[in-house]
């Protein structure tokens, strides 16, 4: 069965960090390159960040560069999202996504719950 399980998130004020965990099973995470989508309140979903299969290659949003660091560490089949300096409008539920496009296969995660308030 496959899983794609995000943790980590929670209610910070602006200024704040979190890390968000995404753990995967049921299928060979090292195979994926992965990928942190968010949709805030009444929005449509944003892309944030991606990683490459291997690590090698990381994307961000532009309004995510220099705050966000997505990592991965397919011994533990887990994919990271390191969220600093964080701002209210970063409040949202974040997906992890795991993409084989080769094999036009993809899984999602059913979020977790980032609010930015003070």
């Amino acid at each position: 069965e496959v899983q794609v399980v995000e943790s980590g998130g929670g209610l910070v004020r602006p200024g704040e960090s979190l890390r968000l965990s995404c753990a995967a099973s049921g299928f060979t995470f090292g195979q994926y390159d992965m990928s942190w989508v968010r949709q805030a309140p009444g929005k449509w979903l944003e892309w944030v960040s991606d990683i490459s299969w291997n690590g090698g290659t990381t994307y961000y949003a532009e309004s995510m560069k220099g705050r966000f660091t997505i990592s991965r560490d397919n011994a533990k089949n887990t994919v990271y999202l390191q969220m600093n300096n964080l701002k209210v409008e970063d409040t949202a539920v974040y997906f992890c996504k795991a993409d084989h496009s080769a094999r036009g296969v993809v899984y999602w995660g059913q979020g977790t719950q980032v609010t930015v308030s003070s």
